[in-house]
């Protein structure tokens, strides 16, 4: 890929829209595919009441949207500013108690998972039914769209066009608790192919703190999977 190409995968723009500044990507079709749209606000005038606590509203009690769902509150039930990155929000912005709720919680993926996913990490890649598995170092593109893998070989998948995923785990620690990760088998759409191909990743064995890494880049890799299939669903 040409720095030229990777550049305006990467460009953004700053637009404002109703509910506040955004800084999104210049060409929509390069956008993260975490992201959602902005919703459609409520009319004003389908909504004389709160839709959380049914207060009427008048010149006291005002009316506001909740930049998340487009639903209309009181002050009391939309009060909060919380950080939306999933619509690329520069800012925090006003969300109703449900919706601010679910943000706070998506940040944690923003703030710690989306570093550790771009950061990247050391596995062994086995592509279909090949029985030799090479060392790659597997990360996501910077905007979001692509897992780019790099050994000898050089392979880019779109993340939109993965359709399953499962964590590959094994045994039990000393003591209890969940198993531990070992890797990752996912199926995609690639270009041109009729059926889908299966790709496993494997955390080696080597070094402690190389198959740390690849056991958090593996959780932070599921994690982004519960968002994306979440972004397909609205």
């Amino acid at each position: 890929m040409s720095s030229e190409v990777a550049a305006r995968r990467d460009a953004k723009k700053l637009v404002r829209s109703p509910s506040g500044l955004r800084m999104v990507p210049e060409h929509r079709a390069f956008g993260s595919p975490f992201g959602l749209e902005e919703p459609q606000w409520v009319p004003d005038k389908e909504c004389p009441r709160c839709m959380q606590c049914d207060a009427k509203f008048d010149f006291l009690t005002r009316k506001h949207h909740c930049r998340r769902c487009g639903k209309c509150f009181c002050d009391k039930c939309c009060g909060q500013k919380v950080p939306l990155r999933r619509m690329c929000f520069v800012d925090p912005v006003r969300q109703c108690a449900e919706c601010a709720l679910v943000s706070h919680k998506e940040a944690e993926f923003y703030d710690k998972q989306l570093k550790v996913l771009l950061s990247g990490a050391t596995f062994l890649v086995t592509f279909g039914n090949s029985e030799k598995p090479e060392t790659m170092v597997c990360r996501l593109s910077n905007n979001q769209r692509y897992l780019l893998l790099d050994g000898d070989s050089r392979h880019e998948i779109d993340i939109a066009h993965i359709s399953t995923v499962q964590i590959l785990t094994e045994g039990f620690p000393p003591g209890g608790g969940n198993a531990r990760a070992t890797g990752m088998s996912l199926r995609f759409a690639a270009p041109g192919a009729e059926s889908l191909t299966q790709l496993k990743l494997t955390a080696g064995e080597d070094a402690h703190a190389s198959r740390r890494q690849s056991t958090a880049w593996l959780a932070a890799m599921h994690k982004a999977t519960k968002l994306l299939y979440e972004s397909r669903d609205q």
